[in-house]
């Protein structure tokens, strides 16, 4: 990590101490299909033991859909899987541990899908399976099955997790789509059985954003995460946010990543900056009919917000605990 110490002696500028942007109806993505699936969900709880909330680990607090809470979850005993770990920077982990069970949320477990070796993967099951032996099941007292509803915000890894178990316990193939893009999952699927023994099936549910996203932050903190859709937020506006974050916290990692000789506070400067760096240009019509070559600043912001999406720039925790 690049900070103050490995550049001194260069003048450095007044970062911004707040992220300002005006216009919130970018951040209320809430396309029809997740009403429709929050619906779908709530007709499926009557044959619901458990539910499993999967929510990114760079963002254990923020975004979190409150409707669940009081729409889904119930009386259903509820685990929290804070996927994506090999992201996350995990040395405040404790404290993270701390709101939440002050919040209610006491059974709680870090993963990564990527390695079936997970401990917090290998968890999973045993968890379901005590806290559903440990819980009033009222009319599915005689089922010899347990059924699981996954859910969460939009591309947290909810279908990764499902296969990820599945994989474990059956070795068999993914049973659920998988992609990079937010809103994979469209609806409420069919039963999909992750274990034998016990005898698990699980329901994939679409990724469901709170409607009314109010704090900005917030809404860039989903954003950065990839659980609201790029183009309708802006690459660049995501790449300003990201920007803020590294400076305000004094991680210049991004200086050495896209070849730039010192911080920049201006989103601009670093886009065509890292685009002429790049070599990423555009042909643009002049006035007098000919061309121009200009830098490509929508590819320098996605090649941005991309190493912060692959730990390129290294391990965060966006929530400020």
């Amino acid at each position: 990590m690049v900070r103050l110490s490995a550049i001194l002696g260069q003048h450095l500028p007044v970062f911004r101490q707040v992220f300002q942007f005006s216009d919130k109806n970018l951040l209320r993505w809430y396309p029809g299909h997740m009403g429709k699936g929050m619906k779908q969900m709530q007709q499926k709880l009557k044959s619901v033991d458990c539910i499993v909330e999967v929510h990114d680990a760079r963002i254990p607090i923020s975004g979190r859909n409150e409707q669940f809470r009081y729409t889904v979850s119930g009386l259903r005993p509820h685990i929290l899987v804070l996927n994506k770990m090999d992201l996350a920077d995990l040395s405040h982990e404790g404290v993270v541990r701390d709101y939440l069970t002050k919040q209610g949320m006491s059974e709680v477990l870090y993963t990564n899908c990527k390695d079936l070796s997970c401990s917090g993967l290998k968890k999973i099951v045993p968890t379901i399976n005590r806290l559903i032996l440990n819980s009033e099941r009222y009319n599915r007292n005689e089922k010899e099955e347990f059924t699981v509803m996954v859910i969460g915000v939009p591309n947290v890894g909810k279908s990764s997790v499902i296969n990820a178990i599945r994989n474990k316990y059956l070795k068999k193939s993914k049973a659920a789509a998988v992609g990079a893009i937010a809103g994979i999952t469209r609806s409420v699927l069919t039963k999909i059985k992750v274990c034998q023994d016990p005898l698990i099936y699980v329901l994939d549910t679409p990724g469901i954003l709170d409607p009314k996203v109010e704090d900005v932050e917030t809404g860039f903190k989903l954003a950065l995460c990839s659980s609201m859709n790029d183009h309708l937020v802006g690459i660049r506006h995501i790449a300003d946010y990201l920007l803020y974050f590294l400076n305000r916290r004094g991680d210049f990692e991004y200086v050495h990543h896209l070849g730039l000789s010192s911080p920049l506070d201006s989103i601009e400067e670093v886009l065509i900056n890292s685009a002429v760096n790049m070599g990423k240009t555009l042909k643009r019509k002049n006035a007098e009919g000919g061309y121009t070559i200009v830098p490509d600043i929508d590819a320098a912001a996605y090649n941005f917000v991309k190493l912060f999406r692959t730990g390129a720039l290294g391990k965060f925790l966006l929530d400020e605990v």
